[in-house]
């Protein structure tokens, strides 16, 4: 079998709270990041980039959403705090990947979400060919306004995905949509 086919059928995610480390070494992630972006790009505009959370960053942007949280719930109790300050540390290394789509006069923003969502595809899977899994998630963080001006996004960025990267122990497929309830083909 042909090993990039290979790779995709073993590409799972996994939990972030079950990925350990060591996480990427710097190589490694100037490799997973460089290949991330080699996606379809119209315009070669580049509408998005990395916000990479490493080490004690990590429990920093941990404790911005518990206070952010605490702004909107101040009786948060003390697991739901913790919950919040453990958010990015349940992974060794997490990236933000940022969609800076803007109105252009030839390439639509909806081609420039598509190609952030491209770049988050292509990070799983440099990650994973690594020997690391890559776990895309949003949660609130990413759709709130507060937060994404905290960790420096312009008023126009939102983030496609945080893509949580560790190793993690083999994970059980889920069940898949069958080919028959997806794929319509169009009568010639």
């Amino acid at each position: 079998m042909n090993d990039t086919i290979a790779l995709l059928e073993r590409r799972r995610s996994a939990p972030p709270a079950v990925l350990t480390g060591p996480g990427p070494t710097a190589g490694e992630l100037e490799t997973i990041l460089t290949l991330a972006a080699r996606v379809p790009d119209h315009g070669k505009l580049a509408p998005w980039r990395f916000v990479v959370f490493e080490g004690a960053a990590r429990a920093r942007v941990g404790r911005i959403a518990e206070m952010i949280r605490l702004e909107d719930q101040p009786d948060l109790d003390d697991k739901a705090r913790a919950e919040e300050r453990g958010r990015f540390a349940r992974a060794p290394l997490v990236v933000a990947v940022v969609s800076r789509a803007a109105p252009h006069v030839k390439i639509p923003e909806w081609e420039q979400v598509l190609s952030a969502g491209a770049v988050c595809m292509n990070l799983i899977v440099a990650a994973r060919a690594l020997g690391f899994t890559a776990t895309w998630l949003t949660e609130w963080t990413a759709y709130d306004a507060r937060f994404r001006e905290a960790i420096g996004l312009a008023e126009h960025e939102r983030i496609a995905g945080f893509l949580h990267i560790g190793r993690a122990p083999p994970v059980e497929d889920r069940v898949r949509p069958s080919l028959a309830a997806i794929v319509t083909t169009f009568p010639g």
